[in-house]
């Protein structure tokens, strides 16, 4: 029975992990979908979350001069809105830095989880 017990939560936890996105794009993919199901109850507090720990975020990697260019920070929420995993998409170092501090921040309990959520930065001069 124990050996059962054992097989059956390595078949549980191969499918969790199977689900989980391998790279950037499939993370992208699973926040667009994730955003676009949330009704306006959540999609506001999300909204709210996101501008609070983006603000931290490039208030602690400012830089004189910092390259500015288009990057896309995916973040993966675990039940209590905890960020336990991020994908990137551009390289600069703004980019690089934003993404460590986003990764393990707290947004807000999402209606599910995981949940994944993306933060779309574009600057304007």
């Amino acid at each position: 029975m124990r050996v059962f017990l054992l097989a059956l939560g390595l078949c549980c936890t191969a499918t969790v992990y199977a689900q989980s996105p391998t790279d950037y794009t499939q993370a992208k993919q699973k926040a667009d979908a994730d955003e676009a199901s949330l009704s306006a109850t959540h999609s506001a507090p999300l909204l709210e979350a996101q501008e609070r720990v983006l603000g931290d975020g490039i208030a602690a990697c400012a830089t004189p001069n910092a390259d500015t260019s288009p990057f896309v920070v995916v973040a993966e929420l675990d039940a209590t809105g905890k960020v336990v995993r991020t994908w990137r998409e551009g390289g600069t170092p703004l980019a690089i830095c934003v993404q460590k501090q986003i990764n393990g921040k707290t947004l807000m309990a999402p209606p599910r989880a995981p949940f994944f959520t993306s933060f779309e930065l574009t600057f304007t001069p």
